[in-house]
């Protein structure tokens, strides 16, 4: 599996446990223990993902972020 492949599949992975975080009987202790995992094993994204001279640290400041 090359790197994008990764990275996709994983996001993949949490929208799916988000639809069922929303779904009628989910288990809350399940989507609890999965999300963090998934979201820590999430990849950098691959080249090409965003546009040319990208910064993501670059925008407005947000209420509660880093000054």
């Amino acid at each position: 599996m090359d790197t994008r492949e990764d990275f996709n599949r994983t996001v993949q992975l949490l929208s799916a446990l988000a639809l069922y975080a929303h779904t009628y009987g989910a288990d809350p202790a399940f989507v609890d223990a999965i999300g963090p995992a998934l979201a820590v094993s999430l990849p950098e994204p691959p080249p090409g993902v965003f546009p040319p001279g990208y910064d993501p640290t670059d925008g407005p400041q947000h209420p509660g972020g880093q000054s």
